[in-house]
């Protein structure tokens, strides 16, 4: 179905928000759209929601199975304004949101949905999951020149860390089971990146309730969907394999010709794997097993 605007399509498709868990893509060009579409309807989530300018091409295959609405993706703050109507207009469902050529992976996505993550993180009364944004980037910049590779996919195996995060309402305190997440290429090539869009650290996959709002910085309004765990045991967390950064990079004329290759001695081939990010430390079981 194709939606000329997010109001069309919140006066016109109701019915699509009823059930969920809901995946909504934002695409700021067109690469690897289609990619990005068949990952999020392959995890398990109904519906898709493709939010996007209408010189963007798909795939007729794909663009069948998605609800496309047109969408001015480059507006300042314009996932968040998209994600908190959504979210108002389904209170309940679960929601899941990223950029094209980004990914999404949970503990054991191989053989197990993201419906069955949701079904075990709600039985320990949770209603969000921390991910983290693991950056990709392409082995030859030559080659790829936008720095995007599905087959050629490489990231940091080490590098990151965590910084308390600091609560302006109580100075010189912080606040309680939050962390800041650094590392990936805006560590790397941080001379490159605004301070403020360093972390790495974003609720991906929350459930919608009345009054929560997304804030730019990709944390919510109710701070506990902002806690890494529960008071009681660790929980499950995922990793967003994204390319998003490094395209960013690549194509911003302040940083392109200082990078001549993003490998350093931390790089491996990324396998496409949720083993591996665990393996890593990239993501958390918590207690599913």
């Amino acid at each position: 179905m194709r939606y000329g605007s997010l109001t069309e399509f919140l006066l016109g498709g109701p019915a699509a928000l009823a059930k969920g868990p809901v995946a909504v893509v934002m695409a700021e060009d067109p690469v690897e759209v289609d990619s990005t579409l068949r990952h999020a309807l392959k995890a398990g989530f109904r519906p898709v929601l493709l939010l996007a300018p209408e010189a963007i091409r798909l795939d007729p295959a794909t663009e069948a199975l998605v609800h496309r609405v047109s969408f001015d993706v480059h507006a300042e703050n314009a996932m968040m304004i998209a994600v908190n109507r959504l979210a108002a207009a389904a209170p309940g469902i679960w929601f899941h949101y990223c950029y094209n050529a980004e990914y999404l992976f949970h503990p054991f996505c191989e053989t197990r949905n993201i419906r069955e993550l949701i079904a075990f993180h709600t039985e320990e009364r949770r209603d969000a999951v921390l991910s983290y944004v693991i950056d990709l980037y392409a082995v030859d910049l030559d080659l790829h020149p936008n720095a995007v590779s599905l087959e050629q996919a490489m990231l940091d195996r080490s590098g990151y860390y965590a910084l308390g995060r600091d609560d302006p309402v109580n100075p010189g305190r912080q606040k309680e089971r939050q962390l800041d997440f650094f590392g990936g290429l805006r560590w790397r090539f941080e001379e490159h990146v605004p301070p403020l869009r360093r972390k790495i650290d974003r609720i991906a996959l929350f459930r919608a309730k009345e009054g929560l709002q997304l804030r730019p910085d990709f944390t919510f309004t109710d701070e506990e969907y902002n806690t890494y765990a529960c008071p009681w045991h660790h929980n499950i967390t995922t990793a967003i394999c994204s390319f998003r950064t490094a395209k960013a990079l690549k194509s911003n004329p302040g940083s392109t010709f200082d990078i001549r290759s993003f490998r350093w001695r931390n790089s491996v081939a990324f396998r496409w794997s949720s083993q591996q990010l665990m393996d890593l430390g990239l993501m958390e079981p918590g207690q599913w097993f």
